[in-house]
């Protein structure tokens, strides 16, 4: 069958076992940690960590991406749907916050597959779709009524920052889309008497070296489309990759952080999660592997 699962819609057959799209999938699940993570917004780890499934591949060739080592789909061991409902299940045992699925989308079929087995077996959990924001309207329908809190990234407004640093044609306006469609899906973010995510849309922006200009662009347009109320997270956590290139070959400055809360508190947004310079290191990065057990 060829995959329309993200909007390069590259029609490989995944299926095959050999064929291969942009993702680096085949239909089958690699995933390359399982475990509590207690580094999300407050509302996501909560006190017990986040459940984070982190799968391999991706849509994206994002040049900053922390997590590069999965960007191909090959690193990390298959999962069956069965046994990732199995790790899902073991991770509410541990005290798992939600369960957080990082980078899925080119596994949509499995993990839907894995969550109708694992919430037959007891699954309570809130559902977390931890995604790059790569995605198109169809698949996010695909996931109504299994997503309880979309965790979306909104990388662009300037197309030539989305070819040049992440390859991703029409970025701004893809993402924009399938925004719309999870806020209409889950509404705004809305936090238990526990102060933890319970439903709705945090949407995530990483503040970039040298395009606190785009990060404007990118909060008016949240703002101008779905309203001030929107949940935003702005991170301040980007890490120099040893390869990279002007302007991302060097940290984010105090100042351009603080130009970019600026224009967000300046637009009107009142529920920002904003992060600390000491967030732009590695070692907040997991420790991936080909060889997955949930780890607590």
């Amino acid at each position: 069958m060829s995959c329309d699962l993200c909007p390069r819609r590259c029609s490989v057959d995944r299926g095959t076992g050999t064929q291969r799209g942009f993702c680096g999938c085949t239909d089958s699940m690699r995933i390359a940690r399982i475990g509590l993570h207690r580094y999300e917004e407050p509302c996501i780890s909560g006190t017990g960590g986040s459940g984070a499934v982190f799968f391999s591949g991706c849509n994206l060739r994002c040049v900053f991406c922390q997590n590069k080592v999965l960007q191909t789909g090959q690193l990390g061991q298959v999962f069956t749907p069965e046994a990732l409902a199995k790790a899902m299940l073991e991770l509410q045992t541990i005290g798992a916050q939600n369960i957080n699925l990082v980078t899925p989308t080119p596994h949509v079929n499995g993990i839907c597959r894995a969550l109708d087995i694992a919430k037959d077996a007891g699954l309570t959990l809130p559902i977390v779709y931890n995604t790059n924001g790569y995605m198109s309207v169809e698949t996010v329908d695909k996931l109504s009524g299994y997503v309880d809190i979309w965790l979306p990234d909104f990388k662009y407004h300037d197309q030539r920052l989305a070819d040049r640093f992440s390859s991703a044609p029409h970025y701004y306006e893809t993402a924009l889309s399938a925004i719309g469609r999870m806020l209409e899906q889950c509404g705004q973010l809305v936090l238990d008497e526990n102060v933890r995510a319970k439903k709705g849309v945090l949407i995530r922006h990483l503040v970039l070296p040298a395009c606190v200009f785009d990060t404007r662009d990118v909060l008016t347009a949240i703002r101008d489309h779905f309203g001030t109320e929107t949940c935003l997270s702005l991170m301040h956590q980007f890490t120099p990759q040893p390869d990279g290139k002007a302007p991302l070959n060097r940290r984010l400055t105090k100042r351009e952080y603080e130009k970019a809360v600026e224009a967000c508190l300046n637009l009107g947004f009142t529920r920002v999660y904003i992060q600390e310079g000491q967030s732009a290191t590695f070692a907040y990065t997991p420790a991936f592997s080909s060889q997955v057990t949930v780890q607590a």
